[in-house]
């Protein structure tokens, strides 16, 4: 039985699940949910049974579902371990969990989609004080990976030059950058301050496991 994602195609959480999936070549049938549409389909009694949070995404798996996108990775790294998203020594898989970690848990969360609407109705925000909201925590998350990616072993000098935030091959940090550089631009936020991110997001868009992943690419985009 094929794998089950329930995703939405603007999600970036679901857009790192679709990177994982397509990087390891797996197969998967596409269940979207609608994050808007009548109060939000995620939010219905079928999706709540799947996935009691009410998020997206969830992967099933034959008949076990998995919540929270980094899990899902991790999952996935755990039962098809080809190609590699964690490096081999522990330091390492530590240093790509935290770079991961800077986005999803520090950053993300922070500008997604309930948060924003939290702010508009508590606070009275208008799209203005949203924008930069968002803006805020992202060049924070960003400009700590900016310092970290360059710190690496083997970093280019010229910043230019970067291709991966680490190591010779994708990482779960890579997986979880590019759907953030996505939500910054969605957003006009001014990322020249992060040559290193934007030359490493510029290497991966091209390659074809991460264009399959657009949100644009999805079955479910709106817009077309």
């Amino acid at each position: 039985m094929a794998f089950r994602l329930y995703t939405y195609w603007r999600s970036s959480a679901a857009y790192r699940v679709r990177i994982a999936l397509a990087l390891k070549g797996l197969d998967y049938e596409s269940v979207p949910k609608h994050l808007l549409r009548d109060g939000g389909e995620q939010r219905k009694p079928d999706y709540l049974a799947l996935n009691p949070q009410g998020l997206i995404p969830a992967l099933a798996d034959d008949g076990f579902v998995i919540p929270q996108s980094l899990a899902i990775c991790e999952y996935l790294e755990e039962i098809h371990p080809e190609p590699q998203l964690l490096p081999g020594s522990a330091r390492d898989r530590a240093t790509v969990r935290g770079m991961a970690m800077v986005v999803a848990c520090d950053t993300h969360p922070l500008n997604n989609l309930p948060i924003m609407g939290y702010l508009r109705r508590e606070f009275g925000a208008d799209d203005a004080a949203v924008n930069r909201w968002v803006a805020h925590w992202i060049d924070r998350g960003f400009a700590a990976l900016e310092r970290w990616v360059g710190s690496m072993p083997g970093a280019p000098v010229e910043v230019g030059r970067q291709r991966l935030c680490f190591g010779n091959a994708p990482t779960l940090a890579d997986v979880c950058l590019v759907p953030q550089m996505y939500n910054a631009r969605r957003f006009s936020v001014d990322v020249t301050p992060y040559p290193r991110l934007v030359a490493i997001c510029a290497h991966l868009e091209g390659l074809p496991a991460f264009q399959s992943a657009r949100p644009e690419s999805q079955p479910d985009a709106e817009g077309k």
